[in-house]
């Protein structure tokens, strides 16, 4: 039977009118659902303490931590103590313990600025909390088609940790006294031969000297896939048997003939201002920048890359298992991933480390936030900056950490 066309035309508009308020009712109940749970999380979360676990080796990531809790506490009535740590194994071990001794609901850590193999650890041993990633209503404005934010270390995320922060493995250096700096794994072993003394990096395990010990062996090994899985021990003296021979001849000649070593990155700035060393280690493009700015470092400091690429990852926070004030670490959290916080940590003049946002998805006056912000003196530009490499599996750090100890620990 063929409709009339008047027929026809009362029952297009019937379909369509009748989709319209289904897609909008579809389109309210979503939002009903999903505005009551934040609006329960963020009313969970007023009043509570939120010890945040974060390592405390760089006086301006201090500073930002403190303009955080600042910032959290006027807006949202949460209190955030920053736990300083040395190395963020500390707080792992400190949940691994009340596991076992089943303080399930009594943590100590509500936050752990986290990353690699203590991410990977956590996972492993079930304990985090969540997935919660997909819940935090600023997630929707990270750059998920960039790899480094769903996995950590090639580890998947898996809504368990949020990324908060991008950065990239660099060498800073001063140009009025090294003029043409060593842009190779082997063109450094030479410029360090002819220049004794006036390199160095951060101990193992500290994260840039071992970030160094990866690059290296990134550099340097014919067999760069098999880094991004776990290997067995023949398999890993095999491989990693170059950045020992490549080790062996660097260290004489370094500062101090390698018999010592800086802490930490902030260490070794000091080194570089003081004119002990010629080159340090960042993992920040605007480390350097951010140093001449607050006058650490003299306006002739830039920075290079290797020509292949540097190591480049992802800074992530996680919440345990056991947290005593979940609430508060996701609306913490979901601040830290505001175009307002982003930007201000993007800031050379604050701290100077890249956003995870994809500025694409901001509106208009969240992208001019960071379209406004100062390009530093030092700050190597994407092109310049290079590819960047993904780091290996957490295996390789923890092992390299350990045979590093073994060959060159205290003063071997």
């Amino acid at each position: 039977m063929v409709w009339p066309r008047s027929q026809h035309l009362c029952s297009d508009r019937f379909f369509w009118r009748t989709a319209f308020w289904i897609a909008a009712w579809c389109l309210a109940l979503t939002l009903y659902s999903a505005e009551p749970n934040w609006s329960s999380t963020l009313a969970e979360a007023r009043g509570q303490t939120v010890y945040w676990n974060a390592w405390a080796g760089d006086d301006r990531i201090n500073r930002y931590l403190e303009w955080v809790a600042g910032e959290v506490k006027r807006e949202f009535g949460i209190e955030v103590r920053h736990v300083k740590l040395a190395d963020t194994a500390e707080a792992v071990t400190r949940v691994l313990a009340e596991k076992a001794a089943r303080k399930n609901d009594q943590g100590s850590v509500d936050l752990i600025w986290i990353n690699g193999e203590n991410f990977a650890a956590m996972k492993r041993r079930d304990l985090l909390f969540g997935p919660f990633l997909e819940r935090l209503p600023n997630y929707r404005w990270v750059d998920t088609n960039n790899l480094p934010t769903l996995t950590d270390f090639t580890v998947p995320v898996d809504g368990l940790e949020a990324p908060w922060s991008m950065a990239q493995f660099v060498f800073i250096y001063d140009r009025a006294r090294l003029p043409s700096p060593p842009r190779s794994a082997t063109a450094l072993l030479a410029w360090a031969k002819a220049n004794p003394g006036r390199f160095t990096y951060p101990q193992p395990p500290d994260f840039l000297g071992t970030t160094f010990l990866k690059q290296l062996l990134l550099n340097l090994t014919e067999k760069r896939e098999a880094l991004y899985a776990p290997a067995s021990e023949a398999e890993f003296k095999e491989i990693s048997q170059p950045l020992w021979a490549y080790l062996d001849q660097l260290h004489p000649v370094m500062w101090r003939q390698a018999r010592a070593f800086p802490v930490n990155g902030s260490a070794q700035t000091r080194l570089l201002a003081d004119g002990e060393i010629d080159v340090a280690l960042a993992f920040s493009p605007e480390a350097a920048s951010s140093a001449i700015l607050t006058g650490q470092l003299p306006d002739t400091t830039r920075t290079f890359v290797f020509d292949g690429g540097t190591i480049g990852n992802a800074s992530f926070l996680a919440i345990p298992f056991n947290s005593r004030a979940k609430a508060g670490a996701q609306v913490l959290i979901n601040f830290l991933l505001s175009p307002t916080a982003q930007a201000r940590k993007q800031d050379p003049r604050q701290l100077g480390s890249l956003t995870v946002l994809a500025l694409d998805r901001l509106e208009p006056a969240d992208r001019a936030l960071f379209e406004k912000l100062p390009r530093g003196a030092a700050t190597l530009s994407a092109q310049e900056l290079g590819k960047s490499l993904a780091e290996p599996h957490p295996f390789w750090m923890e092992r390299l950490e350990k045979e590093w100890q073994r060959r060159y620990g205290a003063g071997k």
